[in-house]
Formats: structure tokens, C-alpha cells, sequence
């Protein structure tokens, strides 16, 4: 059974950093493609960045120069370096198989992330 479990998250202040790790299970790993999505009220889902499954990375422009996205495939684990984090940032923030799949099964279970002073 698919299985992706969100840690990490947290509540930091303007400035700082976290690294959100997303560990993966029911799935041959390394064939596919992780992203990280988020989702803040009021906001429709955002991706944030995905990475393929031979090491491509795309990131959404309001991230870029602050966060990376990297995986392992030895641990089935997909992480999110988030720096300079701003108050904009503060939203739920999935793992995902794909980027923004429809398959409910395809999305972990969230961990909020709070930037405030």
C-alpha cells in the first residue's frame, strides 16, 4: 500500500530555516518523480518543487534561491531545505508522487509549516 509520511514541520521565525523529509513506501522508489506542494487558506494548491527520478529539479518562482528539494533513493526519502523563510511560506506542506496528482493515495498526510514572529 502507497505510503508517505510528512516530518519536520514546524514553527520558525522570518529568516530561518527548516527541512521538511518525506519518507516513501509501497512504491518502487526511484522510478518516479517527488514533488512538494502546499496548500495556505484561503489558497489553492501550490507546487512547490519536484525532482525526477534521475535528479532534475523545477522550482516554483516564489522559492527559487531559497528552498531545495533532494531525494535518496537508499532511504526511499524525498527532503525540503527551506531557507530564508518568509511569512508567506506558512502553509501545509505535502509530499507527493508526481507533481499535484490526482490520486488521493499519491499525496502524504501534511506538515504545517508556521513563519511568524
Amino acid at each position: 500500500q502507497v505510503q508517505l509520511v510528512e516530518s519536520g514541520g514546524g514553527l520558525v521565525q522570518p529568516g530561518g530555516s527548516l527541512r521538511l523529509s518525506c519518507d516513501a513506501s509501497g512504491i518502487m522508489f526511484r522510478i518516479y518523480t517527488m514533488a512538494w506542494n502546499r496548500q495556505a487558506p484561503a489558497k489553492q494548491r501550490e507546487l512547490v518543487a519536484s525532482i525526477t527520478s534521475s535528479g532534475i529539479t523545477k522550482y516554483a518562482e516564489s522559492v527559487k534561491g531559497r528552498f531545495i528539494i533532494s531525494r535518496d533513493n537508499a532511504k526511499s526519502t524525498v527532503y525540503l531545505q527551506m531557507n530564508n523563510l518568509k511569512p508567506e511560506d506558512t502553509a501545509v506542506y505535502y509530499c507527493t508522487i508526481g507533481e499535484l496528482p490526482s490520486r488521493s493515495d499519491y499525496w502524504g498526510q501534511g506538515t504545517q509549516v508556521t513563519v511568524s514572529s
